[in-house]
């Protein structure tokens, strides 16, 4: 993509969003890095990229391949960013689907020409070498063996200048920086082997000595090669699941004009309030409400859930979604970064981009035990030259290649970014990737109770005439019909579910329909009459009435001409489907449940019953809650907390991690660490469960990187492990480092 169109702010809209940075407003830029081969190169980018004047901020994942830049229009262009990226010797494109996968089949074709380039010339070297190894006394003349080596250099070039590249350009760079990388190691065993072999080849007699090193030479980077290729396989494998499931949003749409012709247009051009028709099999192109329904929505690539679900007309439907129903037509009301999809892609984005802690631990004593490995390099061929001169130089490169820490700083993000893939899939967006080894020590779990254990909508129970009768409300009176039309004016909560009961094909029998905050809607009928619904003395139209007591948590919405009570709705919180399972798998786990709710404490008390939750507060103010669950982490305790409302924002920051239902008040999916996009309580099981296995396989990855160095170094040190077996077992720990990682994004959830 030519670099002119990335400065324009309507293609720019597709991987850059706006945000508030030290109280001024600032664009927020997501990329997509090739180049990468550790986690020093997060740094070297990083650096390029703040040294552009007007950039803000950038945060560059080594596991993910993600940059995240924050940047002032004012003082730059996109253009700029990616120029920067390329003069430090790496590529960046949009996070966008088209140029990612462009970048990858590049960078796929090139690193498998380097393998094959490299693995060829290993074979003609292996063939020139032989005579040597099986020759015996004078079998193999002077002048062939010299010839054979002649041939084992010609060949090793092309290894050297084009298969090698790339660990060479990685070492000078960061040399060039001031600092050290995974690949300065690699670097200079490579051509310390190269330079020796060949000061051997051009004069046997000299100080080089007369045995070449091109077989280990090129093997070592064959393998090495091989290694990253089979690595990278695995990243663009990820990369391609994470594009398949957010790429729902389509790129055009048909919008509706005036006349009723439907125009395709692109999504990036729609607006709040235009009409659009959304043909069977294709993707709501934003989040609004059906004109004309009804339709059923598969939201798998959100939410998880295979199943589709029926969106009636009025029914709200989410940008990215799959029409699989009927042809529908929709009014569009959040478009582009204000739709759910693109929050999810923007969070996704942000944990991806992120570098957790324990790589950046990884990062503070990486340069320490680089400068390490070259001294013990050095003191070994120092105290080999004593010993055995001729065995020195390639103990030496042993030595560099076989300590080369790449498993290690692969360890701790491969494991944290294929735990997030995998959760993305069922619905659970992580915002924070450290917040997975909170999670699977959690001991103690807080839960809000209106919309996390309870379902987002109350359920109409019963309908009661002015007398306390109950009626059934399957055969309703005619009336009844009516107050859900009038209900259809507003859009309180239970006014919706009210409103759900209005019968099909009956004209709006409402005039004059107003609605009075916190008491309800009055309208009038065709006869004159003035009927209203709501509470109790707004019907009767007496501030002063009291309605009575009733022992079940139920509320209640009358409905009656001014001043005459006839019918009496009642309406009850419904735990959630799955609400009773999560409850016990959790405490089956070893996890203590409290209950926070800012309600009553009768209907906070008839929940906590049904889940038996028996360390309840309720009527807490947001104070109350953070100082409860500020006394839990007083007492040691590693404290979850699961909301949704504006109110339980200050404690979602508080907690150790914590989780926004993902119909949830945009503040509180702001301040969680996660966001359970499904809506299902038993994914928050789910996620401990699989944030505990992905803590033992960080330990299980830690600990195989740690025993194959501490078992391999005295093997180098020793004399017994050749450069080209240094190479294999290099690449064979990094292989296994990171195929332990990506079993966690193919895991099924189970306790661990």
């Amino acid at each position: 993509m030519p670099l002119d169109v990335l400065d324009d702010p309507v293609e720019q809209q597709r991987f850059t969003r706006w945000v508030e940075d030290g109280g001024r407003q600032v664009a927020e830029s997501s990329f997509q890095v090739s180049g990468m081969y550790c986690a020093a190169c997060s740094g070297v980018i990083e650096s390029a990229l703040t040294g552009v004047d007007g950039v803000v901020s950038a945060q560059v994942g080594s596991a993910s391949q993600r940059a995240k830049v924050r940047w002032d229009p004012k003082r730059t262009q996109v253009s700029a960013l990616v120029k920067a990226v390329r003069s430090a010797g790496y590529d960046a494109v949009p996070d966008a689907a088209a140029p990612a996968r462009e970048q990858r089949r590049v960078e796929r074709r090139a690193a498998l020409w380097r393998v094959f380039v490299a693995s060829f010339c290993a074979m003609q070297v292996m063939m020139f070498a032989t005579p040597s190894y099986v020759a015996t006394g004078d079998e193999l003349a002077p002048d062939l063996r010299q010839l054979l080596n002649w041939g084992s250099w010609v060949v090793s070039i092309p290894v050297l200048l084009f298969s090698a590249g790339p660990f060479l350009r990685n070492a000078w760079r960061s040399l060039r920086l001031r600092r050290i990388s995974m690949d300065v190691p690699v670097a200079l065993g490579i051509l310390v082997t190269f330079i020796a072999s060949t000061g051997a080849t051009f004069d046997p007699d000299g100080a080089f000595g007369h045995e070449v090193y091109f077989d280990s030479f090129t093997m070592f980077v064959s393998f090495l090669l091989a290694g990253r290729f089979l690595e990278m396989t695995v990243r663009h494998r990820a990369a391609e699941s994470l594009e398949a499931a957010l790429s729902g949003m389509p790129e055009t749409a048909l919008r509706l004009e005036p006349n009723g012709e439907a125009m395709p247009v692109s999504v990036l051009r729609l607006r709040a309030g235009d009409r659009v028709r959304v043909p069977l099999g294709s993707a709501f192109p934003a989040d609004g409400r059906l004109l004309i329904g009804p339709t059923q929505a598969d939201e798998s690539l959100l939410t998880g859930e295979s199943s589709p679900v029926t969106r009636q007309a009025g029914d709200e439907v989410v940008g990215g979604s799959l029409n699989v129903g009927a042809p529908v037509d929709m009014q569009v009301e959040r478009v582009g970064a204000d739709t759910r999809f693109e929050a999810i892609v923007s969070m996704l984005r942000d944990a991806l981009s992120q570098r957790p802690a324990l790589a950046r631990q990884a990062d503070q004593w990486a340069g320490p035990f680089l400068w390490g490995i070259l001294a013990l390099a050095g003191l070994a061929a120092v105290a080999w030259s004593w010993y055995d001169p001729s065995r020195a130089l390639w103990v030496a490169v042993s030595v560099l290649i076989v300590t080369c820490p790449c498993a290690l700083s692969l360890a701790a993000p491969a494991a944290l970014v294929a735990a997030a893939r995998a959760l993305a899939r069922r619905g659970v967006v992580l915002q924070r990737l450290d917040a997975l080894e909170a999670l699977a020590s959690m001991s103690r779990l807080f839960l809000d109770k209106t919309g996390t254990l309870t379902q987002d909508q109350p359920a109409l129970v019963a309908l009661r005439d002015a007398s306390g009768a109950v009626l059934d409300l399957t055969a309703s009176p005619v009336e009844v019909g009516d107050a859900a039309l009038l209900a259809a004016w507003s859009a309180h909560p239970l006014s919706k579910v009210l409103a759900q009961r209005a019968p099909a094909a009956v004209e709006d029998r409402w005039q004059a329909v107003r609605e009075q905050p916190g008491s309800g809607l009055e309208g009038r009928r065709a006869d004159g009459s003035v009927w209203r619904l709501g509470s109790r003395a707004w019907v009767l139209g007496s501030s002063s009435d009291v309605a009575p007591a009733t022992d079940q948590p139920v509320v209640q919405v009358w409905f009656g001409p001014v001043g005459q009570l006839r019918w009496c709705f009642e309406f009850a919180e419904q735990l959630r489907p799955d609400a009773l399972s999560a409850v016990e798998a959790l405490r089956a786990g070893g996890v203590g449940l409290g209950l926070l709710s800012g309600d009553a404490s009768r209907r906070v008390a008839h929940i906590a019953e049904q889940v038996g939750i028996a360390d309840v507060v309720a009527g807490a103010q947001p104070q109350d809650k953070l100082a409860h669950l500020s006394r839990a982490q007083a007492r040691g305790e590693r404290v979850g907390m699961v909301g949704d409302g504006v109110n339980d924002a200050p404690v979602l920051a508080r907690a150790d991690v914590s989780f926004a239902m993902g119909q949830g008040a945009l503040v509180a999916r702001v301040h969680a660490d996660a966001v359970v996009v499904s809506g299902r309580l038993q994914d928050v099981v789910m996620a401990r469960q699989l944030a505990q296995r992905t803590m033992q396989v960080v330990r299980q990855n830690l600990i195989w990187a740690a025993t194959y160095n501490l078992a391999c170094i005295p093997l180098a040190l020793a004399g017994y492990l050749p450069p080209w077996a240094a190479g294999l077992g290099m690449a064979l720990s990094s292989l296994l480092v990171v195929g332990n990682a990506t079993r966690l994004a193919y895991a099924r959830p189970g306790p661990v």
